[in-house]
């Protein structure tokens, strides 16, 4: 069974803007969807391989934007 993030129906390569509830947000390009794990921590992983972990409970809402052809 797979238990993958939704995110992985918008390709494989997408840009997410992760809004805070404090009311920053943040720009995360180039991610590959099949490296999103969920948990207290997601933890993302990029094109060029670096791993970026955010914390769910300070999540306000996600945005997700394909890359794909």
């Amino acid at each position: 069974m797979d238990l993958q993030s939704t995110t992985k129906k918008q390709g494989k390569i997408v840009t997410q803007i992760i809004h805070f509830i404090n009311g920053e947000k943040r720009t995360f390009e180039s991610i590959k969807t099949e490296t999103i794990k969920q948990g207290q921590f997601t933890k993302l992983e990029t094109l060029d391989n670096r791993l970026i972990m955010i914390n769910d409970k300070n999540v306000l809402c996600v945005e997700v934007f394909s890359e794909n052809e």
